[in-house]
């Protein structure tokens, strides 16, 4: 938690807020090849891309 503090801090201070879209969309993403890696759902997710 202390890297998304430091993460937020950052982004704020130096006013860089369209970072914040392409950070989420990173973690959602991630998020998802990890939750879809190995069960049923992913021959239907790598078709999305």
């Amino acid at each position: 938690m202390d890297f998304l503090r430091d993460l937020w801090g950052f982004l704020r201070t130096r006013k860089k807020y369209w970072l914040a879209p392409v950070i989420l969309v990173l973690l959602f993403f991630g998020l998802l090849i990890v939750l879809t890696g190995n069960t049923a759902v992913a021959p239907f997710v790598y078709t999305l891309f």
